[in-house]
């Protein structure tokens, strides 16, 4: 069910809501975008050169802090949800559970839970200026996600590559005509207002570190930019994922506070 039909379900409240937020909404982000895109210090290209930003080094120099937690949570990763289980507007993208998450924070919210499992990442994430979003992006083998982009220019989504198959077959990401391969330990920056495709065609599992940061602009851009990001924060798509995350913390936690039977003792000798 596409996002215009679960609105619909709610009668006229919640078709109103979808034309404010899909029609009216969508028109006032296409009028920022263009206005991002000549404020932008890093170009309007679809994959953008990070080497200017000294945060790619330091990210790039030890990622293998944040491998070393993946490795921890991929261990139980059926206790990972699939993504629209934390963001129903991705129904259309994900299906099943090849495409699982683990949030880190979002717009101002945290997972407690996730960052205690993840402190060594997060301390990384948290020298990066402008950092909105953060997740552990896991997909399985034979994974495809559609064809699609993000709401606003003035992000960048970053990947930084941490489980990339080896083996034969596809493993890419095309963004606006331009193809993308990961390399573990590699950041790739770009463009997530357009249009994108991924494919994991191998029999390997790929994971990413994926985060939103402030694109680089002048001060008019930045200034938007963050009343933007006031409004993205307030919005229905970031409550729902915040309401949902605390929902999945809160019933791992009550899985982990069950005690686990204890084995019978061995029957005496003889």
């Amino acid at each position: 069910m596409d996002l215009r039909s679960r609105y619909r379900k709610h009668g006229a409240i919640g078709f109103v809501r979808w034309f404010l937020i899909k029609r009216v909404g969508r028109g006032i982000l296409v009028a920022t975008d263009r206005f991002f895109a000549r404020q932008s210090l890093v170009g309007d290209t679809p994959v953008i050169d990070g080497r200017g930003l000294p945060w790619v080094a330091e990210l790039e120099a030890n990622w293998k802090a944040a491998r070393r937690e993946v490795d921890g949570l991929l261990a139980q990763r059926e206790l990972l949800p699939p993504i629209h289980e934390i963001q129903p507007d991705q129904y259309n993208l994900s299906k099943g559970d090849l495409w699982r998450t683990c949030f880190l924070f979002a717009y101002g919210s945290r997972s407690e839970r996730n960052c205690a499992r993840c402190p060594e990442t997060v301390r990384l994430l948290e020298r990066i200026p402008g950092i909105t979003l953060a997740y552990f992006s896991i997909l399985a083998p034979g994974s495809h996600i559609p064809r699609h982009a993000g709401i606003t220019k003035g992000m960048l989504r970053c990947h930084l590559g941490l489980v990339v198959p080896r083996g034969p077959g596809r493993c890419e990401m095309e963004v606006d005509g331009t193809m993308n391969r990961w390399q573990e330990g590699g950041v790739l920056l770009f463009d997530d207002s357009r249009r994108h495709e991924v494919w994991n065609d191998t029999a390997e599992e790929r994971v990413v570190l994926l985060f939103d940061v402030a694109r680089p602009m002048r001060w008019p851009g930045r200034t938007l930019m963050s009343a933007v990001a006031q409004i993205l924060r307030l919005s229905p798509f970031v409550r729902t994922a915040r309401r949902n995350q605390l929902a999945w913390d809160q019933k791992m936690d009550a899985a982990e506070a069950v005690p686990r039977p204890r084995p019978a003792p061995s029957p005496p000798p003889g």
